[in-house]
């Protein structure tokens, strides 16, 4: 490609933002133009994150709708919750395409929105409008689209798990419970007495039971694939690390079905998707297996006394479950290859 495409990112000092630099500066066909923070405007980069000296010399900028316009050709929105659904309508009407990490335009209806993130929704035109990004899934909308809305970490690695055993009717809907394991940049770099050192270290807790944000988006997408209403149990827990999500899925067959029928039903479903890997029969993932990388890797055991099966999902959090999935979205989106800029493996040990 002769000419590369300019990228701007907001929320550049946050988890999220300084992943999709640490990204998209290997990208072929990208150039990052603008790194923007409300917060920070007019410091350096590298003073907030020493590690990027001399590899990024940017000064942040402010928000700037114009600025933004003249300087790229697509957004990467990292804010907080409640800021992108004032902030995304802007870019868009100013003719930009747009990939949003935060949770605003996720849910299609507003009222459930409000619900679960305590803040007013987005306009409903521009729910509507957005698509969902879970690129494995919905690769045809998101290829046409000019706006995504890049899936939450939690649902991306629980849905990847779940969706093609559900979509073959081999479990039942009702019987779901996802039993979800972060690390704690999860949280993002904010300052709080949850993710204080003394808080996490040598400590594991569960948090949010029954109340977690993403609870209604893994719902609504399992409810399309069903074709019917899912409910499902969602437990939350935070663990002693820094990366990685670990979902471990349990449900009742009502198939007869294999470890065997499983890993060839998933290698079927994601044959050609280069970031699902599907794990042999007695082989079962761990995250340091996908750190640092867009991988989602995904194991299986049928348990003939119960009837039930396990399902177990490990993605990176700040990659797979955003930045990298933002970008397999972009390259979607511009017709790419999914997987340009994003052909690095795991960081192991």
């Amino acid at each position: 490609m002769n000419t590369k495409i300019r990228a701007a990112i907001i929320g550049s000092t946050g988890y999220g933002g300084v992943e999709l630099i640490r990204l998209l500066l290997q990208h072929p066909n990208v150039t990052i133009t603008s790194v923007i923070s409300s917060s920070q405007a007019g410091t350096l980069i590298a003073d907030g994150f020493p590690h990027l000296v001399e590899i990024v010399v940017d000064t942040l900028d402010g928000i700037d709708i114009d600025l933004i316009r003249s300087k790229a050709d697509v957004v990467f929105a990292a804010t907080p919750h409640g800021v992108s659904s004032q902030l995304v309508p802007q870019l868009l009407e100013a003719g930009l395409k747009v990939i949003d990490l935060s949770g605003d335009f996720r849910l299609k209806s507003g009222e459930t929105y409000e619900q679960w993130y305590k803040h007013q929704p987005a306009q409903s035109e521009f729910l509507e409008q957005a698509v969902y990004g879970l690129a494995e899934v919905y690769a045809d909308d998101v290829k046409n689209a000019s706006f995504i809305s890049n899936p939450g970490c939690y649902p991306t690695a629980a849905l990847l798990g779940l969706i093609p055993i559900l979509g073959a009717e081999w479990i039942d809907p009702k019987s779901i419970i996802i039993d979800a394991k972060s690390g704690v940049s999860g949280a993002g770099r904010g300052l709080n007495m949850g993710v204080h050192y003394s808080e996490v270290n040598d400590n594991f807790k569960a948090y949010k039971i029954n109340k977690h944000q993403h609870t209604p988006e893994i719902e609504q997408t399992l409810s399309s694939i069903a074709e019917q209403d899912v409910k499902v149990t969602f437990t939350t827990h935070l663990v002693p690390m820094t990366r990685g999500i670990m979902c471990t899925m349990y449900g009742n067959l009502i198939e007869s079905v294999s470890n065997d029928n499983l890993i060839d039903l998933y290698k079927r479903y994601y044959d050609g998707r280069p970031f699902v890997r599907v794990r042999d029969e007695g082989k079962w993932p761990a995250t340091k297996e996908v750190s640092g990388s867009n991988y989602c890797d995904i194991g299986f055991a049928v348990d003939e006394r119960t009837g039930r099966v396990t399902i177990i999902s490990v993605i990176d959090n700040l990659v797979k479950g955003a930045a990298g999935q933002a970008i397999q979205n972009m390259n979607i989106m511009m017709g790419w290859n999914e997987a340009e800029g994003l052909r690095m493996s795991p960081v192991y040990p």
